[in-house]
């Protein structure tokens, strides 16, 4: 191991100059990439925003997440919950009542999202603008390959027919 070197595997943080661009490990037992990729998921981010004016029941978040499933909706809170980015209420009533809610630390993590979706807000025509303009060229690429490849065809088959 070379000197500088973190013996712990949980460590992500950089031993050289790069350190500055690459904030977080890539490596698979990276806290941070971890954490990352977990409050980073469209299905995380819509509960947090969801969650932000008040609590909500599970139905409620089911029927306000279009496209979620009840066991990707359930994996989610949990997974939120074991992060302490949520808490769960349960209420002794029949059929229990469930409770959704942020914690002082899921609401922290909001003000950062309300900020990602701001930005978004700001620059989506910007965004637009440059996938269609991405668009066109990768189509106008396309079709000046497809003219190559049928000029090369034309060209094969000319010189087959002449060898005849």
């Amino acid at each position: 191991m070379e000197e500088g070197t973190s013996k712990s595997p949980g460590n992500c943080c950089g031993t050289g100059p790069d350190q500055e661009a690459f904030q977080w490990d890539t490596r698979a037992d990276c806290e941070v990439r971890q954490i990352l990729d977990r409050i980073a998921d469209k299905w995380s981010l819509l509960v947090i925003a969801l969650l932000d004016r008040r609590s909500l029941r599970f139905t409620e978040l089911r029927r306000k997440i279009d496209g979620i499933s009840q066991r990707m909706l359930t994996r989610t809170l949990r997974q939120l919950e074991r992060d302490g980015l949520i808490s769960r209420t349960v209420h002794p009533t029949v059929p229990p009542r469930v409770d959704y809610e942020l914690t002082p630390l899921g609401r922290t993590l909001h003000a950062t999202i309300q900020a990602l979706v701001t930005w978004t807000e700001e620059h989506q025509n910007e965004i637009a603008a440059a996938r269609a303009a991405y668009d066109a060229r990768e189509a106008a690429e396309r079709e000046a390959q497809r003219r190559e490849a049928a000029e090369r065809d034309a060209i094969a088959h000319q010189a087959l027919a002449a060898l005849r």
